[in-house]
């Protein structure tokens, strides 16, 4: 391995690993790095390669080590960010000298960190912490009180007329797609107003890492994540997000709704709404039901063909919630439910709500305001103590609950973890039998659910031409990545960003086949 010299040029490579909260983040990593002299570059090119880990589940853990040495095998200097940075800190320092760890503290003056990386000034890692007591306990006390933002950046009243503004007109001062290098570009250069050296602006909130509407997009395409809230308040006995990401903390909407136009202006068409737990959204403002205010709203935007919601807590999902997604207008009737198991037992092991009956009766209520509603969820099989009668509920709800999406994934302790000291622990061997066994289940259910979905009349949000008359997309119950896609067959020409309506006429899986109805285009 050869090292590239300290003298290189301030060129980074930035690897995103995880979810699409990491996603966003990055976004926002990246505009910062811009706007403190610093060229985005490929890995072959770079001087130095920033990681952003995910430190969800042991595999995930793995492969970001595994990013981390494949890049300090380039010869560039490596830094990792991210959540197993922010986990492990000075102890993933220790274990892998090949990488400076960076906390979500470092954030904010990411630039002058990576100075350091490249000049080879090695700084002390942090020592990991609970990220949950860098907050009051109570969320009404977390954001700033009104008379502390009275005239500051976030003031609600002083939106009025700011950037971040939702009415600002399009092409003016005030629009959030702002020209290059104006005060207002989400790229300008260091010095400008928005250097992060430079005071707080309105377009650096500091809320959750990375902040807020600061980003530059680093991937094209016509869907695009947009983070709502950071942390959680929840206690799975199994999760230790909340540790490392924190409490739960809200963005206000008129920061959201910003973000969503300049997002549209990018040429996005469907947002993904994203957080550690949507359903708590608003709860930190003193408003529980901002959620049902903000989704049709954000539906308005010009430009926005569709606003899908991720990641709600079945606990949570109150009937308010249900009738907005599942009947208002550019609103995808979606329903990302993290039920994680059906036994009764081993849900209340997990510190979790609910039961097999419990969660049918909730997907009553959802297919009544919307039969044709999609819905997904995770499963953790393996956990201790799980037993023959708690897998035989299971699979009874799987079998009766018409998922459109099932992911199984097999237990794994988690480093400071409630389930971790449980006894009744499963070799490995077992939770990989089960993993299997469930796997296949929900795959031959998936496929039947698709099947279920012939002669529909679909929405289908197209993303790609792959050629003789035939293109992909999404329909409102297919979530970017997670989910299945439609491939549609049109006569007329098609384009990424069109809506499209379609009639299913089969299915492969998991994934549909459309034929687009004549005049049910909404053209980009």
């Amino acid at each position: 391995m050869s090292s590239r010299s300290e003298s290189a040029p301030r060129t980074v490579s930035l690897v995103t690993l995880g979810c699409a909260r990491n996603e966003v983040d990055s976004e926002e990593l990246a505009a910062r790095l811009t706007a403190s002299g610093w060229d985005l570059t490929s890995a072959d090119d770079a001087s130095v390669v920033l990681v952003n880990t995910c430190g969800f589940i042991q595999a995930a853990k793995q492969e970001s080590i595994n990013e981390l040495l494949a890049a300090a095998e380039s010869g560039a200097k490596v830094a990792a960010v991210g959540c197993l940075a922010e986990r492990y800190g000075a102890e993933l320092a220790g274990e892998l000298p090949e990488a400076q760890v960076l906390s979500f503290d470092d954030y904010g003056n990411i630039g002058a960190r990576l100075d350091d990386v490249l000049a080879g000034r090695r700084r002390p890692a942090h020592t990991a912490r609970d990220r949950r007591t860098l907050l009051p306990i109570s969320p009404a006390e977390r954001q700033p009180a009104p008379a502390a933002l009275a005239g500051s950046p976030l003031d609600p009243a002083a939106l009025a007329g700011s950037p971040l503004d939702p009415a600002a007109p399009a092409g003016s001062p005030l629009d959030p797609v702002a020209p290059a290098g104006s005060p207002l570009d989400p790229v300008a250069p260091a010095g400008s107003p928005l250097d992060p050296a430079a005071p707080s602006t309105p377009w650096i909130t500091g809320v959750g890492p990375g902040g807020g509407v600061f980003r530059r997009r680093l991937s094209g395409g016509v869907v695009a994540p947009l983070k709502i809230a950071s942390g959680c308040d929840r206690r799975c006995s199994f999760c230790a997000i909340p540790s490392f990401r924190g409490a739960f903390v809200s963005r206000r909407p008129p920061e959201i709704l910003a973000e969503a136009r300049w997002l549209a202006d990018s040429g996005v068409r469907e947002l993904v709404l994203v957080s550690e737990n949507s359903t708590s959204y608003g709860k930190d403002l003193g408003n529980l039901r901002l959620l049902e205010e903000v989704l049709p709203d954000l539906a308005a935007t010009p430009g926005i063909e569709r606003v899908r919601i991720s990641y709600l807590q079945p606990a949570e999902l109150r009937p308010g919630l249900i009738e907005v997604i599942a009947s208002t207008p550019g609103v995808a009737p979606y329903f990302d439910l993290s039920f994680q198991h059906a036994s009764g037992r081993v849900l209340r092991a997990m510190r979790r709500f609910g039961d097999r009956e419990r969660f049918l009766t909730l997907l009553d209520q959802v297919r009544e305001k919307s039969p044709q509603a999609g819905v997904r969820s995770n499963f953790i099989v393996g956990f201790p103590g799980e037993t023959a009668a708690d897998l035989a509920e299971l699979e009874l709800f799987l079998s009766d609950a018409g998922l459109d999406a099932i992911g199984i994934f097999g237990y794994s302790d988690e480093d400071g973890t409630e389930a971790a000291s449980l006894p009744d622990k499963l070799d490995g061997a077992e939770i990989a039998r089960r993993v299997e066994e469930f796997a296949s289940l929900a795959d031959e259910l998936m496929s039947q659910r698709a099947d279920s979905r012939l002669g529909e009349d679909i929405d289908v949000l197209i993303e790609e031409e792959t050629g003789d008359g035939r293109y992909e997309g999404r329909a409102a119950h297919q979530a970017p990545e997670v989910d299945g896609v439609t491939t549609v067959t049109s006569t007329g020409r098609l384009a990424a960003g069109d809506m499209v309506r379609a009639v299913v006429t089969g299915s492969d899986g998991v994934d549909l086949i459309a034929s687009a109805i004549l005049g049910g285009v909404n053209l980009r």
